[in-house]
């Protein structure tokens, strides 16, 4: 799989709805074929692979994640979630064993960008085409039309509440904390909601050399001081949100000329939809003493505000004692990114296995997760899905 897409440097660019996409999807659902599955897809461009289970009209244990990468991806973000439930499903097939119920590995359409396929099948995908900002530039209709999804029937992609039992997604960490910890196996607490914001400082550009320093509106200043700002309010916060500027725009950004203007982006994260709310008002009240004391104009612009998707307890204990079983070094902890399982789980229960990120890196070339790792997490998964085909 990685071969696909493979970049000089080592890393993987796989855009959804690129022709390393397709060439993915048909290696991908050759696969599932070759594994004893029944393949579709949906209407959302999902690719979803399907053993029946043994006993009739049970919903289904769903597992998967996305193959589509970003343009500097690693080999393992994504795909070994999907590789994993492929595995899981080669061994029930060849051994001849069922589950009780229906058994489904789902690769998730274009997950890095629009993430039509798990909204899509979720029913929170917007009826406004518009709304999808594709990484090609094309037109969402076009780009599902590539991959043997229909946009005029994406309706019919939302699975009916009673069609899933519960959705499991192994995905590697994506960051530093269970190397820090030591620990193999991370259960996902639930993944985090995001607040996003521009702000847009009004100063007066005006030039370096004459205008004395008690006389300037410098936005540039007043910025550097909304930064620190956003920083501090997230360190002395008592739990464990995360603040971020990650993108400043200056006007007229000459080596000569006071600042007359900047937009800056403030990213806000947590598992706790009213700790992002505490965040939001402490950023209201720094702007505003802030434009107070630089007599800079400061406006705030909410971008989106994305709901948290707490794990489902039973799920989350199950992947517990599964690690517990195997004896596995274990610890909770939220997920910061952004994954299918976060749309899934607003509707059905939702679990997460993490996987460690050597030096905590991912979306690069560096992106790596040691082998027996991720045979312990498909193993974790394996056990997971076990357990609730008896209990569910």
């Amino acid at each position: 799989m990685a071969a696909i897409g493979t970049n000089p440097d080592g890393s993987v660019c796989r855009r959804g709805f690129t022709e390393q996409d397709v060439e993915a999807r048909i290696l991908l659902s050759g696969w599932m074929k070759d594994a004893g599955l029944k393949v579709r897809i949906d209407t959302a461009g999902n690719l979803i692979g399907r053993l029946e289970g043994a006993v009739p009209g049970l919903p289904a244990l769903v597992t998967g994640s996305h193959i589509d990468t970003v343009p500097t991806g690693g080999r393992y973000d994504g795909v070994l979630g999907v590789l994993a439930g492929l595995e899981i499903a080669r061994t029930l097939h060849s051994s001849g064993r069922s589950l009780q119920h229906p058994f489904e590995v789902i690769a998730f359409a274009d997950e890095e960008s629009t993430m039509v396929g798990c909204k899509g099948m979720s029913g929170t995908a917007s009826g406004d085409p518009s709304s999808f900002v594709t990484s090609n530039g094309k037109p969402i209709q076009d780009n599902l039309s590539m991959i043997g999804g229909d946009w005029s029937n994406l309706a019919s992609a939302r699975r009916s509440d009673d069609a899933i039992a519960a959705f499991v997604e192994l995905h590697v960490e994506q960051g530093g904390v269970l190397e820090q910890r030591g620990d193999v196996i991370g259960t996902v607490d639930g993944v985090v909601g995001q607040k996003r914001f521009t702000v847009v400082i009004e100063g007066q550009a005006n030039h370096a050399g004459t205008t004395p320093m008690n006389d300037r509106l410098d936005a540039l200043a007043a910025a550097a001081r909304v930064v620190l700002a956003v920083e501090q309010m997230a360190v002395e916060h008592p739990g464990d949100p995360v603040a971020t500027v990650g993108r400043l725009q200056v006007w007229p950004n000459a080596a000569n000329v006071v600042p007359g203007s900047v937009q800056l982006t403030v990213d806000l994260r947590d598992l706790d939809s009213s700790v992002l709310d505490q965040l939001s008002n402490t950023l209201m009240n720094a702007l505003e003493r802030i434009g107070e004391n630089s007599g800079c104009a400061i406006r705030l612009d909410p971008q989106f505000d994305v709901a948290p998707t707490p794990a489902d307890q039973t799920v989350k204990q199950a992947i517990t004692a599964s690690a517990g079983a195997l004896g596995l070094k274990t610890s909770s902890l939220p997920s910061r990114a952004s994954h299918d399982a976060q749309e899934i789980g607003r509707r059905w229960p939702m679990g997460m296995i993490f996987v460690p990120s050597r030096d905590g890196l991912s979306h690069s070339a560096g992106e790596f997760t040691e082998a027996s790792h991720c045979e312990a997490g498909t193993q974790v998964l394996l056990e997971t899905l076990l357990r609730l085909d008896r209990t569910l």
